[in-house]
């Protein structure tokens, strides 16, 4: 079959996993918070083109290419005031600590609220922990000073799905953990607009693709029924 076939199909599926990603980041533009991804591809390998009869060197082709992961962008976005006292965002570096059914997870989005126990929690349930390790408790007036939610610094961090984090608790270099701010939460770090453009040029990527499979398609049944025709 034509390598041609296989170089634009493995560009069409790498293109479905950019687009799906560039969604998300799309439905997740107000979340609190949240953080970008980006796709990351590359060749599949280099078939190495040379002279049948001479067996010099023409150059090389690309046989395929695929992605490599998706890389999040961890930077810290600007923070707004929403006057609301159980909303919080970290000034700086770092992650609130969570208590959930897989364990301590950490996340940026400090839109919390109160459960039945008149504990801090996220809009799932999941317990916020404070400095000591237990999950933060309201005080009478409805307030959590700031000072109590307790600000973790990831070594490696990495996304673990419903704007969860994981990742090994340490310092790295030149980090320093942040400061909280009640009354307030971070931004989203998906921009609607530049991911409206990225999903265009995949978009037409994708389209691009299947031209290539469209026309050797045809030039494939032209040449299965044609040649080696014999005419009158």
């Amino acid at each position: 079959m034509d390598r041609g076939l296989y170089i634009a199909a493995s560009g069409m599926l790498a293109e479905q996993v950019r687009q799906n990603q560039i969604a998300n980041d799309l439905s997740n533009a107000s979340t609190p918070g949240y953080k970008a991804d980006r796709t990351t591809q590359r060749s599949f390998g280099q078939l190495l083109l040379t002279n049948s009869q001479t067996g010099q060197a023409i150059g090389s082709q690309s046989t395929a290419v695929q992605v490599t992961g998706e890389v999040t962008d961890f930077t810290a976005e600007p923070v707004k005031d929403t006057g609301e006292p159980l909303d919080f965002a970290i000034v700086g570096d770092g992650f609130f600590a969570l208590q959930t059914a897989n364990g301590t997870r950490y996340t940026r989005n400090g839109q919390f609220s109160a459960d039945a126990q008149g504990r801090l929690v996220t809009a799932d349930g999941d317990p916020v922990l404070g400095r000591n390790g237990r999950p933060v408790t309201i005080g009478a007036d409805g307030k959590v000073d700031p000072r109590n939610l307790n600000v973790v610094l990831l070594t490696n961090p990495r996304k673990g799905g419903d704007n969860l984090v994981t990742g090994t608790p340490g310092r790295p270099a030149g980090q320093v953990a942040g400061q909280v701010r009640s009354g307030a939460l971070e931004g989203s770090g998906a921009d609607p607009t530049q991911a409206m453009v990225d999903m265009i040029a995949s978009m037409r990527a994708y389209e691009s693709g299947q031209k290539v499979i469209q026309t050797i398609d045809g030039t494939l049944a032209k040449a299965s029924s044609e040649v080696g025709k014999v005419s009158g």
